[in-house]
């Protein structure tokens, strides 16, 4: 399994960002949001169920994911151009 491409956390939160490739080549973003939780005294578990207290956390943790992701796809389109212009030489 590959490794996330970033991770955001707050506490209990999380959101998780995936780098995909498609069929045709391309690369496009997925972000899974979770809560951990502790099940008994020792076992950590993580849901993607969350409580009322947990929405506006989990909402500004999915902002900076997507500003993140915005950032990326603009980096990625800066290093294929480059990558281009250096080919074409």
């Amino acid at each position: 399994m590959s490794s996330p491409a970033h991770k955001l956390r707050d506490g209990c939160l999380q959101v998780v960002i995936w780098r995909n490739t498609n069929t045709e080549g391309k690369t496009y973003y997925t972000a899974n949001p979770t809560r951990s939780y502790r099940q008994g005294d020792e076992t950590w578990k993580e849901t993607d169920s969350l409580n009322t207290d947990d929405l506006l956390a989990m909402a500004e943790l999915m902002r900076e994911a997507y500003r993140w992701i915005v950032n990326q796809k603009r980096a990625d389109a800066a290093g294929r151009k480059q990558s281009d212009n250096v080919s074409a030489k």
